[in-house]
């Protein structure tokens, strides 16, 4: 049985929320590998950049926005009474 990384939960949470996703690593100016990674949806877009994979993830879980996306994702989805 493979073992998924807790990454891939939240890329898998995010889409099935609804939004879509994308990352790359690259090299910046100063030979550092880092992340970047795009998530948008509901007319909103979220980039993150970091040093590691899952820490540019988890900044789209835990909200480097005003709110997290898995909320705004529910709010797009339910309607208002």
């Amino acid at each position: 049985m493979r073992r998924v990384k807790y990454w891939e939960i939240i890329a898998d949470n995010l889409h099935d929320a609804g939004f879509s996703l994308g990352w790359v690593s690259a090299i910046d100016s100063q030979g550092r590998t880092i992340w970047i990674v795009d998530a948008h949806g509901y007319g909103k877009r979220f980039i993150v950049r970091a040093d590691e994979k899952l820490t540019a993830f988890l900044g789209l879980e835990i909200g480097d926005t005003p709110r997290c996306l898995l909320a705004a994702a529910a709010d797009a989805q339910w309607p208002k009474n």
